[in-house]
């Protein structure tokens, strides 16, 4: 199955062309430059590093959020009408959930927490807790350890303290930034490319649920 994925969650972003699970062409957006600017050229230009026509894609992927406003609906709107003219099914998926995926398969580790921030602005995050797990080979298991929430950093790091167990691993866009704020036993990663993650997310939540029209597509702000 090739799948395009596209993550305008972020201001940089990226896109990305699977085979199955085979990373084909993956590129980072310019942050210089605004998706509108950019979109639909940055997923051409990974089609041709590919090797691939747009017509040969079997599933469109895109990040539906949480993220910057304009950002996330220019990346939705982008895919949906991709969708729409070559006829093809497209999935959502939580950015903070392919933050998750992509930090814990460089961490070669069986288990771990994992919280995901994300900058919402006004000294705010968007944050999220999942458990992963799962052997050598076979795709983890993502649990989440509560609802995603959005609110200063201290604040949702108090509560994930009182609310145990809270995290072996922060990832995020703003992670560094905010590393004072949690306990210095964690470890604390940059914000990694997001579009490879919600590709296999996405392949699986297609195989699981059936069909995923371009008006089922959701923000998630």
């Amino acid at each position: 199955m090739l799948i395009l994925s596209l993550d305008t969650t972020s201001r940089a972003g990226s896109a990305a062309l699977l085979d199955d699970d085979l990373v084909r062409a993956v590129a980072a957006g310019d942050a210089s430059r605004t998706h509108g600017e950019r979109l639909p050229g940055e997923l051409a230009r990974v089609l041709a590093d590919g090797g691939v026509a747009l017509a040969a894609v079997d599933l469109l992927a895109v990040a539906s959020g949480p993220g910057a406003f304009t950002g996330l609906r220019i990346g939705l709107a982008t895919m949906q009408g991709i969708a729409l003219a070559l006829n093809r099914p497209v999935v959502g998926v939580s950015a903070l959930e392919a933050m998750a995926l992509t930090a814990f398969e460089t961490l070669g580790a069986a288990r771990v927490r994992i919280g995901t921030w994300m900058d919402a602005a006004r000294g705010e995050v968007f944050a999220a807790r999942y458990d992963v797990h799962g052997e050598a080979g076979a795709w983890p298991a993502l649990t989440p350890i509560g609802p995603p929430e959005v609110a200063p950093p201290d604040e949702i790091w108090a509560r994930w303290l009182d609310a145990a167990p809270a995290v072996d691993l922060l990832v995020g866009d703003i992670a560094d930034r905010y590393g004072s704020v949690v306990a210095r036993e964690v470890r604390v990663v940059p914000h990694p490319l997001l579009a490879p993650a919600i590709a296999r997310l996405a392949r699986r939540r297609a195989s699981e649920d059936g069909s995923h029209r371009p008006h089922q597509l959701q923000p998630l702000y």
